[in-house]
């Protein structure tokens, strides 16, 4: 039999576009594994599109390869992709497109929004006001300073004194002209996987929480240059567990999440405090998501193949 072909894209014009080509690795080599055709599209650093030698081609070109495929896995994070750029760009392709939709990439993928849909349903989030360029901004202890919109942590800031402020508020005017400062939460930052199959039903991994060596926060530089410690299945009572599961899925459906989301909290003594949401999470083998599904009996490359089988009509 023809193997099944799924274009898988990477890259993308923004500041994840290494994390992404890595994600997009892992994910075709992973569909190849499980039979599929992989067809390889890169969007480089500039915007442009490439073909599957790396060649450039436009985008006219990109989508009648996108519609040769059965469907179309997008692994871009962040901007220009994440945000559910790609999940339009293949409704009105008429492809069918693995993970969220267009509004749920774009709600979660804004911080601020993210935050205002959480404290509607009830689930809990972090003190904190949105700034613009021109704000100003009094310290009132310490804070942690992140762009509205950004990934992988880049521009995201600890802040425990005065002086420190307007660097962090710099560092993330840099990635966003919209900056979230938020009160520092204490407590243990855990990770749960929400997939949404088509019946309706709702599958949660076993959680997984970070632990950064020496304390700190989860930033860039702890997440590509550290050596976290992932803990799978995190150590929580029943619970805690359920608690997490509970808003883990209140803001998957909340959002209008599809495929598999991961969503990030700390667990503190009054319950979770929502992180954020990511609909289109690291998709190594050894990344958080995986490594959850991992944890309950499913491999890399049975979740990659669910994923498309979910995504493609019946």
């Amino acid at each position: 039999m023809t193997p099944t072909r799924i274009a898988v894209i990477g890259g993308g014009r923004n500041c994840e576009h290494d994390v992404s080509l890595a994600s997009a690795a892992g994910v075709a080599d992973g569909l190849e594994k499980a039979g599929y055709e992989a067809v390889r599209l890169t969007i480089d650093p500039a915007g442009e599109w490439r073909d599957p030698d790396d060649k450039p081609t436009g985008l006219a070109r990109a989508v009648r390869v996108l519609r040769s495929c059965a469907a179309v896995f997008p692994v871009l994070h962040g901007p220009h992709g994440e945000d559910g750029t790609l999940a339009a760009l293949c409704d009105l392709a008429g492809v069918p497109c693995v993970g969220s939709p267009l509004g749920a990439g774009a709600l979660a993928m804004d911080k601020w929004v993210t935050k205002l849909v959480a404290d509607a349903v009830g689930v809990g989030t972090a003190p904190g006001r949105l700034l613009t360029r021109g704000d100003a901004c009094d310290f009132r202890g310490p804070v942690v300073v992140k762009p509205v919109t950004a990934g992988s942590s880049h521009g995201v800031t600890l802040v425990r004194d005065a002086a420190a402020l307007e660097p962090a508020l710099d560092a993330a005017f840099a990635h966003d002209d919209r900056v979230l400062v938020e009160d520092v939460v204490t407590g243990r930052e855990i990770d749960l996987a929400v997939l949404g199959r088509p019946d309706g039903s709702r599958v949660v991994a076993p959680a997984l929480e970070i632990v950064v060596p020496g304390g700190g926060i989860f930033d860039h530089a702890a997440k590509y240059a550290g050596e976290p410690d992932f803990v799978v299945p995190a150590p929580v009572d029943r619970t805690d567990r359920e608690r997490l599961e509970r808003a883990a899925v209140t803001m998957y459906d909340a959002l209008g999440c599809a495929g598999v989301a991961r969503v990030d909290f700390f667990l503190t003594e009054r319950g979770p405090v929502l992180i954020e949401v990511n609909t289109m999470p690291g998709f190594t083998a050894r990344s958080q998501v995986p490594r959850m599904f991992a944890a309950s009996g499913m491999s890399f490359d049975a979740l990659l193949d669910l994923l498309v089988r979910d995504a493609l009509p019946v």
